[in-house]
């Protein structure tokens, strides 16, 4: 919580880099949008070695954007998506398993909140936008699933683009495009300890702290309506 708390006042702060004059009739989009996270995952696994594969999520999201004048705003996005987790091809021999076998990891909650600064350039009814930020992902309640006694995840940043445009169906209305991408890692440590042979008692503290480095880099595609005020 007290990550959550700093990240989210850093993000926060950024709403004032920008001067607020030549400012527009309305400040504040707000946008619900349908959420398709599609992940772009690899890894590198100790010991056991393999990939990793991580499933695609939909979720609803919202989001605020605050414009400082006609072309610049900053967009601050807030959903959390659940994914299932398992590794791929992975070397289970020395347990007395596959060589090439798929490990069950369970699921894990992401909290992704991500601020982007936009430039904005708006033509009678359609408004185009590029947009690039930091994102802070936040991994929690996480199940390490039915086969390995424990994971954890840690919390990273990444770097955040995107490019999208809204659509104006009223005065106050509008639907919305968005798609970013986010350049997101972290590292992962499973405990398969309780895969250790009875009689090789030396693997244990070796299958105890199984480490990987796992690129996660989802593309964001969301599709929505919003309103100005």
């Amino acid at each position: 919580m007290k990550k959550l708390m700093v990240c989210m006042a850093l993000m926060l702060a950024g709403f004032h880099v920008y001067p607020q004059s030549s400012q527009t009739e309305e400040q504040w989009r707000i946008r619900l949008r349908g959420l398709a996270v599609i992940p772009q995952e690899s890894a590198s696994i100790g010991v056991i070695g393999g990939d990793v594969k991580i499933s695609n999520s939909f979720i609803p999201e919202l989001d605020f954007t605050y414009f400082f004048n006609r072309h610049f705003a900053a967009e601050l996005i807030l959903g959390t998506t659940r994914h299932k987790i398992s590794t791929t091809g992975s070397d289970l021999s020395a347990i007395g398993a596959s060589s090439s076998a798929n490990v069950d990891l369970g699921k894990v909650w992401l909290l992704p909140p991500t601020l982007t600064l936009q430039y904005h350039y708006p033509v009678g009814k359609f408004n185009p936008y590029l947009g690039a930020g930091v994102n802070y992902t936040i991994f929690y309640n996480a199940d390490q699933g039915p086969v390995v006694k424990g994971i954890k995840y840690k919390d990273k940043f990444a770097f955040a683009a995107q490019a999208g445009f809204d659509y104006d169906i009223s005065k106050r209305l509008f639907i919305n495009v968005d798609l970013k991408k986010i350049f997101l890692s972290t590292n992962a440590t499973v405990d398969a300890e309780n895969l250790s042979p009875a009689g090789s008692p030396e693997l244990a503290p070796v299958l105890k702290h199984i480490e990987a480095d796992v690129k996660i880099r989802p593309w964001l595609l969301g599709l929505g309506i919003g309103c100005k005020f």
